[in-house]
């Protein structure tokens, strides 16, 4: 019996296999799988977002960004239909059940073409294509369009500026620590940027009315109001960080040819060699809108490049402006931890029957990882109360280009913004200013950001004092062998006008102590780091000294600055008094007025050596100098952030001079030397769209005056460690030449992946190009040669009594660099060539250097 059954179930699984093979091959026989590419017939570029379609059903795709698209059918169907705006359909045969590529080839329609016929100049890449065609009338029509068409706009300006961290986990959220946080955290849809959970971390808000002029051109921001949620200042710069925040979040005007991101600058999508980097596409006609609106795709070339994507709606009232529009960027964007970016822009018709813009909206999302937590920011801008070409008194443009105009000192709370603002905030963002307020008041917040204070700026506070910087507590150098130091500063809790800070050190094979103390007070009852700066500072320092090197107000010794290349062994003990008043205005114009005295004597084996009349060689030892200081610069529309050592520049496109003026002064407390020394430089940032930007720096100086030391004149910065630096000739040694006139040119030119990014193998690693070159010309005169006038101090020599410093002939001292920037998002390595002065002893042709470089 049991035989029987077995064999009656094993006859059914039998006939259950052979009903399942059957019907599967049915099935198999009945599925069908189309793919391949859609281009344009005449110019063969791709074509995105094309609708492919069966006759008669809703079955259908779309081509995607690269033109490729695939279909799977489960039933049989004669023909597939492919349709694009712009282009005449296409119908081609399926043949059932096999799977086959059918790539087509699309037509200009020419009656589309006739509606946006280019009488327009210029070379065309894609001819013939009615999507570039109305690109070109756009661009054609940008002058008129945009606000310079007027003679005068101004308007009223409302800004917030919100700042959450994101992308974090369910885990994250409920992990222990943040047990007394949970009231921090946002819930959204998940598929909103962000994610799910979002931390809000920082609001402000901005209420302006803004002038603009034609000619002369003119833009005046006069700031109403301000309000922003603020960190203990102990902690945290908020002007700094608000200046930041700002330069990330910039304004976003469409007409301009490059539109800043993050730092960067990326091609508008209407700049005027658009067409050359850009694929556009028709996507849809919008006869629903008064007047009819074309809705244009657009696709960077190369997906790696700094250029967007999304969509532009165009008017198609003979103006074609700009009446909406939403940029977006690849996800293969060279644009270090960018991880989402969305803004939309809104505009409406005003009485001048021009489209002027009524909201704009830029949210960007930062992270080291794809899913990883994230730093997620939202920038609005709203507008209204148009005004156009009304005059107003010259008064109203005069000025910085942004004003204060109300009293910092009052704080305007919620029952003021509740009215002025032209944007209801929701409850979340409401909650920011009291959540941060709250968050001060807890103990293990606070304790949290001890800790990072002390890893970021190197200070541990203990309230009206603070310990560090931390990095400088150990190193070690020639002279001084291991190095001890230790040292602090005053804080605001102990007083806000004056300030005190001081350090001592010793070197255990010099055997000597080195100290330093300074005493500050402030005019305007501000921090001595806060802008603008009104201070009067007197310090003394006796410590060791590179001779050449830029001398800092507080000694650089830290660890990293100890690993040199080379020959050392020749530095200066110092003793330095200062006085100094220090000065700054709003708009950035700055002065120091300064006395110094000082005393240097040689240290390791440099010798201040000098002959007698008898020509016998005397070791002066001792140098004495007294000098006058006056420095005068100029930074416009500056931003930075102000550290606790130091500012970080946020570098934009304006120039920064500066100018010196540093007098000698003879039988003035032992000064020994009379001499006038000039110099001055000029830094700016040179934008050049997708070609990347340069970072240019021309300096000169001249030194007036005869028998002038040579410890006094020019010692040209020279490099010896393995860090490339940007102020300094990388393979130039120390000492190596000297000048009492000079000038120099600096230029570090980052192409930003333009070159790398056309290089398949490359592309995808993000690597940067950087090319640099420093060139300096100079001399020394006659009355100031030691080599001539036997009385003053010989230039250095080697062991062997053969010299290391030399003058700058009528050759100039040259060298360039070419290196690959971006590695791992933070290091550039650069291979280094000097081009002049090979013969000079010791010196080195080629070199490596890497240097550390935090950039979007």
């Amino acid at each position: 019996m049991k035989t029987i059954i077995k064999s009656v179930w094993l006859k059914i699984a039998l006939l259950i296999c052979i009903v399942q093979v059957i019907s599967g091959a049915a099935m198999a026989q009945n599925t069908t799988t189309i793919k391949g590419t859609v281009t344009d017939a005449k110019t063969g570029e791709t074509l995105p977002f094309v609708s492919v379609l069966i006759p008669g059903t809703t079955m259908g795709t779309a081509s995607d960004v690269d033109g490729r698209y695939a279909l799977t059918l489960r039933e049989d169907h004669a023909k597939i239909r492919f349709t694009y705006v712009g282009y005449l359909s296409v119908e081609k045969p399926i043949t059932a059940g096999v799977s086959q590529v059918i790539d087509i080839k699309m037509s200009v329609d020419a009656s589309m073409l006739k509606e946006v016929t280019v009488k327009g100049r210029g070379r065309y890449r894609n001819k013939d294509n009615p999507a570039v065609q109305l690109i070109r009338e756009v661009i054609a029509h940008k002058d008129e369009n945009k606000m310079a068409g007027n003679a005068f706009v101004e308007y009223e300006q409302y800004e917030k500026i919100s700042l959450a961290l994101s992308n974090l986990s369910d885990e994250f959220k409920d992990k222990r620590i943040f047990k007394n946080y949970q009231f921090l955290f946002k819930a959204q849809d998940s598929t909103a940027m962000g994610g799910r959970n979002m931390l809000p971390a920082y609001i402000q808000e901005k209420l302006s009315q803004v002038y603009f002029r034609k000619n002369p051109n003119t833009k005046k921001q006069i700031v109403l109001a301000n309000r922003r949620a603020e960190f203990d200042s102990k902690f945290i710069d908020n002007e700094g960080l608000s200046s930041y925040f700002n330069r990330l979040y910039e304004d976003i005007n469409i007409y301009d040819n490059d539109i800043s991101i993050a730092t960067n600058l990326l091609l508008s999508p209407i700049a005027n060699t658009a067409p050359t980097f850009y694929k556009f596409f028709i996507r849809d006609t919008i006869k629903t809108n008064n007047p009819w609106l074309i809705e244009l795709g657009f696709v960077p070339r190369n997906k790696t490049d700094m250029l967007f994507e999304g969509n532009l709606f165009v008017t198609l009232d003979g103006k074609y402006s700009v009446q909406n529009a939403y940029l977006t960027v690849n996800k293969d964007i060279n644009l270090n931890f960018m991880r989402d970016l969305e803004a939309s822009l809104e505009f409406e018709k005003g009485a001048d029957e021009r489209y002027h813009p009524s909201k704009t909206s830029l949210a960007m999302e930062f992270a080291l990882g794809e899913k990883s937590a994230g730093l997620y920011g939202q920038r609005v801008v709203n507008f209204k109360n148009y005004t156009i070409n009304q005059p107003r008194p010259d008064s109203i443009y005069k000025g910085p280009h942004e004003e204060i105009a109300y009293n910092p000192e009052v704080k305007v709370g919620e029952s003021f913004w509740g009215s002025a603002r032209h944007i209801p905030l929701d409850a979340i963002e409401l909650d920011i200013y009291r959540n941060i307020d709250t968050l001060q008041t807890i103990p293990s917040f606070r304790r949290t950001m001890d800790i990072a204070t002390l890893f970021l700026a190197g200070y541990k506070s203990f309230g009206k004092v603070e310990i560090g910087p931390f990095n400088t507590f150990y190193s070690f150098n020639p002279v001084e062998g291991f190095r001890l130091r230790f040292g602090g500063r005053t804080t605001q809790e102990l007083s806000k006008r004056v300030y005190f800070e001081t350090y001592a050190a010793y070197g255990f094979k010099d055997e000597k102590w080195k100290y330093f103390v300074a005493g500050t007070y402030s005019i305007n009852n501000k921090s001595v780091y806060h802008f603008p700066f009104n201070y009067i500072r007197a310090s003394y320092q006796r410590d060791t000294k590179i001779p050449g090197q830029e001398l800092q107000f507080v000694q650089e010794d830290n660890l990293l600055l100890s690993f040199k290349r080379g020959d050392n062994n020749r530095w200066l003990y110092n003793d330095i008094y200062k006085l100094e008043y220090v000065r700054e205005f709003d708009n950035h114009l700055s002065y120091k007025l300064g006395f110094t005295q000082w005393s240097q004597r040689a240290a390791g084996i440099l010798r201040y050596e000098s002959l007698d009349s008898d020509g016998t060689l005397q070791d002066r030892g001792l140098l004495n100098n007294t000098e006058a200081n006056f420095e005068l610069r100029y930074a416009p529309h500056e931003q930075f952030y102000q550290g606790k050592l130091y500012r970080t520049p946020i570098i934009n496109r304006y120039p920064v001079f500066t100018a010196r003026y540093n007098a000698g002064i003879k039988g003035v407390f032992a000064g020994q030397n009379r001499y006038h020394n000039i110099s001055g430089n000029v830094a700016k940032r040179v934008y050049l769209s997708q070609f990347g930007y340069a970072d240019v720096t021309a300096e000169g100086g001249y030194i007036f005056g005869k028998n002038v030391l040579f410890p006094l004149l020019t010692i040209h910065r020279a490099n010896q460690s393995y860090a490339y630096q940007l102020n300094s000739f990388n393979l130039m040694n120390f000492l190596e030449f000297v000048s009492d006139h000079y000038a120099s040119l600096d230029v570090q030119y980052y192409l930003n992946g333009f070159v790398f990014n056309k290089i398949p193998l490359l592309k995808k690693l993000k690597l940067r190009e950087v090319v640099s070159f420093k060139g300096l010309m100079g001399g020394l005169r006659d009355e100031n040669n030691p080599a001539l006038n036997p009385s003053l101090y010989r230039f250095p020599t080697d062991e062997q009594g053969k010299p290391i410093s030399y003058t700058l002939s009528r050759a100039p001292y040259i060298e360039g660099s070419i290196g690959v920037a971006n590695i791992f998002k933070l290091l550039r390595v650069d291979l280094v060539k000097r081009f002049t002065y090979l013969d000079n002893p010791t010196v080195s042709e080629w070199g490596v250097r890497a240097r550390f470089k935090l950039d979007f």
